[in-house]
């Protein structure tokens, strides 16, 4: 969903910090899209406790790394508790109800940064967190396409190379993943995930579970299995992990949640993590605000602190359609409260996406167009990748079609995932490289608002990234053919566009695959074939689809009886006036 604004809930026209739902409306926190959110009411206490009290808020309390035991004995003495501490990093969680906890804490010796992560207070679920539900599983009908979403970033084609090796882990820090559907179960690392709701660890089985639907649609478009129903993920042989870091109720994505997350990251050897998501309540936090400097102090501290330990985190730019390189106003914060209309300047920076060493992705729409809804920024945004209308997984066994940033940025981290399968030992700033070298460059449009070059650029950075040429290879030889001229398609003509297949003896598959990629305004004008080298006619498109625009797909051809060597050819015939189009690139897979 989108990044930008979701911190509130995870998917578009919720007031969250999530990255990406559905560009709905603009009133998501995912993506800030120009017009505040409505503010979230406060989640009742959905489990009492006799800790809890009203008025109790969420403190970073920030030190030097190493034992924090002085600084903890301080919030013990000034009317505050230790929630959970991090000596690693020198962070320490603390709870208080003292309306004046943060200033007196700021004069104690030792204490570097102190700022409420919070304008509202910590739920009671907070002392006795209630386990999401584990949602009844459908079943899901034989049959697994290849997506237009897979295709385009070529990783039906790298699964030629490698699907992904078990032994790299990916963590999904979202709303939950629902670890029994029939698509993510086979991958799912239960060892390894994790609750971080309200700031520190829940082990508990299943309190990674979703309390949404975000979290498990992006967890599906990482790995999906490739079993032969429902979808297949960018790298369906790795291990995805979910660290809940979404609170239930609100579904806002707390500062001490991400922090939490990523020190888990750190310490479970995930190679990859996703972040769909900003940290809520503030989209923007600036270090000119004693609050929001310590929420970028603890959150980068913990990002720096996985990425020591050699996870990279992959982060959604947001779907504000928003100049991340020319701040002016937040007019989305805080998002637990009441949001207000703020200046603000470049200094302020939306977190994770735009700390250091994090990957921030943009949303391509229909091919590599930019995404309406996708924020952008010069020096900002550093690849892209398909975030429109992208299906994928979602609790209950059931599957379901979301946009924003928040869908383009789990394609990338399924590219990263498949680099660090071919690459054992790769380090988090190689993998960086090696996504931005592999991408493939985009120019800006007619866009007055898109600065830079064709190689790098505020709307797409490097490029869309390329799965196949990301793990560093090409289909087996002999194996797969590509033709990637352009024939242009008149009204009512007929065009064709031949490979010649050379190297592969004996007879097509039962299976052969054939991907069409073409560039028209009204794809029910359209018969498309598949001619074999003797001259015998496949069908794979016959008019249908009205006025849909483009056809980007893989067909499946029985084509057994036909010898595989020689020219095949890809015949579009035009049947109607008024539209018109081209064979942008097709290809045959053996």
């Amino acid at each position: 969903m989108l990044a930008a604004t979701l911190g509130a809930a995870l998917a578009f026209g919720a007031p969250a910090a999530l990255a990406g739902t559905a560009p709905v409306s603009p009133s998501g926190s995912p993506a800030k899209a120009g017009v505040a959110p409505a503010a979230p009411k406060a989640a009742a206490p959905t489990s009492q406790s006799a800790t809890w009290v009203a008025g109790t808020r969420a403190y970073f309390v920030i030190t030097a790394p190493g034992d924090t035991t002085a600084v903890r004995n301080a919030i013990a003495a000034n009317g505050g508790t230790v929630f959970h501490y991090y000596d690693a990093i020198g962070v320490v969680l603390a709870h208080s109800a003292s309306g004046t906890f943060a200033t007196t804490m700021r004069g104690v010796s030792g204490v570097q940064k102190v700022g409420a992560t919070r304008t509202s207070d910590v739920p009671a679920d907070a002392y006795n967190p209630a386990l999401p539900a584990n949602p009844t599983q459908a079943t899901t009908p034989a049959g697994e396409p290849a997506r237009a979403d897979m295709t385009q970033i070529k990783a039906d084609q790298a699964w030629a190379v490698t699907t992904g090796s078990s032994s790299v882990k990916v963590g999904i820090l979202d709303t939950g993943v629902d670890d029994q559907h029939q698509d993510l179960a086979p991958n799912f690392n239960a060892a390894d995930s994790v609750s971080c709701a309200y700031g520190k660890p829940d082990t508990r089985t299943g309190a990674w579970r979703d309390v949404g639907t975000h979290g498990t649609h992006v967890a599906g478009t990482v790995a999906a299995a490739k079993n032969g129903k429902g979808v297949v993920g960018v790298a369906p042989g790795v291990k995805i992990s979910s660290v809940r870091i979404a609170e239930p109720n609100s579904s806002l994505f707390f500062a001490e949640n991400t922090v939490c997350g990523f020190m888990w990251a750190g310490d479970h050897g995930f190679k990859v993590t996703n972040n769909s998501y900003y940290t809520d309540p503030w989209q923007f936090n600036c270090p000119d605000n004693l609050d929001q400097a310590a929420i970028i102090e603890g959150v980068k501290r913990a990002q720096e602190y996985a990425e020591g330990k050699g996870s990279l985190q992959v982060a959604a730019a947001g779907n504000e359609n928003y100049d991340l390189a020319n701040k002016t106003t937040d007019t989305a914060s805080p998002n637990d409260s009441t949001p207000v209309t703020r200046t603000i300047t470049n200094a302020c920076v939306d977190i994770p996406t735009e700390l250091p060493g994090v990957v921030t992705v943009a949303a391509n729409g229909t091919g590599t167009t930019k995404a309406s809804f996708s924020n952008f920024g010069q020096g900002i945004i550093d690849v892209a990748a398909p975030g429109s209308n992208v299906y994928s997984t979602a609790p209950g066994g059931t599957y379901a079609t979301m946009s924003g940033t928040s869908m383009a940025s789990p394609h990338v981290t399924g590219v990263a995932a498949l680099i660090a399968s071919t690459n054992p030992g790769i380090t988090p700033a190689q993998i960086r490289d090696k996504l931005a070298t592999q991408a493939n460059d985009v120019a800006c449009p007619s866009d007055s608002r898109c600065k830079g070059t064709t190689a790098n650029n505020g709307f797409f950075g490097e490029g869309q990234v390329d799965a196949l040429k990301a793990v560093g290879s090409t289909p087996p030889p002999g194996k797969y053919f590509e033709n990637t001229g352009d024939f242009a398609i008149g009204d009512n003509t007929t065009v064709e566009s031949p490979i010649t297949v050379s190297g592969v003896t004996g007879n097509a598959p039962a299976t052969l695959k054939v991907g069409v990629n073409i560039v028209h305004t009204y794809i029910g004008d359209l018969k498309v074939d598949l001619i074999a080298p003797d001259g015998s006619v496949y069908t794979v498109h016959n008019r249908a689809g009205g006025s849909a625009d483009n056809i980007n797909q893989v067909y499946t051809v029985n084509a057994s009886s036909e010898v595989a060597g020689g020219t095949w050819k890809l015949r579009v015939n035009d049947n109607a006036g008024g539209d018109t189009g081209k064979i942008d690139s097709w290809n045959l897979t053996f």
